[in-house]
């Protein structure tokens, strides 16, 4: 009996491993997950240079100004600053300006180049300033706004170097833990006064500018002029004086160039920047050739209502006036001269006897026009 037993267990295990394995085989051909899938060595994990790329944090792509990912989506809420092209000419006019104040102001070899012009998040950008710097809040007096210069340890050192005589060819000495002197203060306040006088002339044919500083600061805490996550313009300038040198940043929130927000929108015509001589000549021509009316008054006198109700024909109004009196000639309410009253054969006519009042705009650009218009004419 009890190999019988064994042998009706075996018969009925048979059928049941025969339809696991068909099972098996059925998932397998279908594509689905059979057991041998859930094989951890099946499964394929993601390096950390992968991991980057997905999330945006990849330096490679930092550098070159792209992002990517997720911070591809934090990020797009930013304006570039591409929108604003005539940004890119006024910095490029504040590099060749600085080219020259710098050589005269340290009266050494100075080269300027843009390093790069992005936007930024004003707490994204304070927690990113290397320390130990110095931060130079300055005021835009025209714009109602601030705006921040941040000049890096490299470069101030190597400016008090080259401005208190030190030798070409040695590294500027650097003491670290320590805060800056009263001396290396002002030097770099001076430095950022020739920088602040160089972008107030390379703003001034779009908009004039008053660039004036508002104070110093060591501690990105105290230099808060914006919310941080208000957008700004950030442009990085590198100063190289050879073999030393250093960088300096200057920080403009959206809000600072409001004012001139459409200006900066246009695109970069010639050196004119938006003027049009052409319209000015024209303008200037048709304003010549206006025809305007003269009226000449003789008398003015203020009377009673009553008094006036109560003419009637034949009556005389006496006026309070000689008869060798003067008659003010006026355009509208203006008083352009003044004269006596005379006759030229059957027309009442006035003599001019004082002088015009000088306009307060010259009469030189309309003659220029008139020249232009001749000019036109016989061609």
């Amino acid at each position: 009996m009890a190999d019988e037993t064994e042998a009706a267990a075996e018969t009925e295990s048979a059928p049941a491993g025969a339809e696991a394995n068909a099972w098996q085989e059925t998932q397998a051909a279908a594509g689905g997950a059979g057991p041998g899938m859930d094989d951890p060595a099946d499964e394929r994990i993601l390096n950390q240079d992968e991991i980057d790329s997905l999330l945006g944090f990849d330096l490679s792509d930092e550098e070159a100004g792209e992002r990517t990912g997720i911070r591809a989506i934090i990020n797009s809420a930013l304006v570039s600053y591409e929108r604003l092209p005539m940004l890119e000419i006024v910095f490029d006019r504040l590099v060749r300006l600085m080219t020259t104040s710098l050589r005269n102001f340290t009266s050494d070899n100075v080269e300027v180049s843009l390093d790069r012009i992005t936007s930024v998040r004003f707490g994204d950008y304070m927690n990113s300033i290397p320390l130990p710097a110095v931060l130079c809040v300055f005021k835009a007096e025209e714009w109602e706004n601030f705006g921040l210069a941040t000049v890096d340890s490299s470069l101030i050192y190597s400016m008090i170097d080259v401005l208190l005589g030190g030798r070409r060819g040695e590294a500027s000495l650097r003491i670290e833990g320590r805060p800056y002197t009263t001396i290396e203060t002002n030097l770099v306040k001076r430095l950022t006064e020739v920088i602040l006088a160089d972008a107030e002339q390379a703003f001034r044919p779009l908009s004039p500018v008053t660039f004036s500083i508002d104070r110093l600061e060591t501690n990105p805490r105290f230099a808060a002029i914006s919310r941080p996550a208000n957008a700004a313009i950030l442009v990085r300038l590198h100063i190289d004086m050879e073999d030393r040198g250093g960088n300096i940043e200057l920080l403009l929130p959206y809000a600072t160039i409001e004012p001139i927000r459409g200006v900066l929108m246009q695109m970069f015509m010639g050196e004119k920047f938006g003027r049009d001589p052409i319209w000015e000549s024209h303008l200037a021509t048709e304003i010549a050739q206006a025809q305007i009316s003269v009226d000449a008054v003789l008398y003015e006198a203020e009377i009673p209502l009553k008094q006036l109700m109560r003419l009637k024909v034949g009556d005389t109004l006496p006026l309070d006036m000689r008869a060798d009196a003067l008659v003010s000639v006026r355009c509208g309410d203006v008083i352009l001269s003044e004269g006596r009253m005379g006759r030229v054969g059957d027309r009442v006519a006035i003599r001019v006897t004082k002088q015009l009042r000088k306009p307060n705009t010259t009469f030189a650009m309309f003659e220029k026009a008139d020249e232009q218009t001749k000019m036109m004419e016989a061609q």
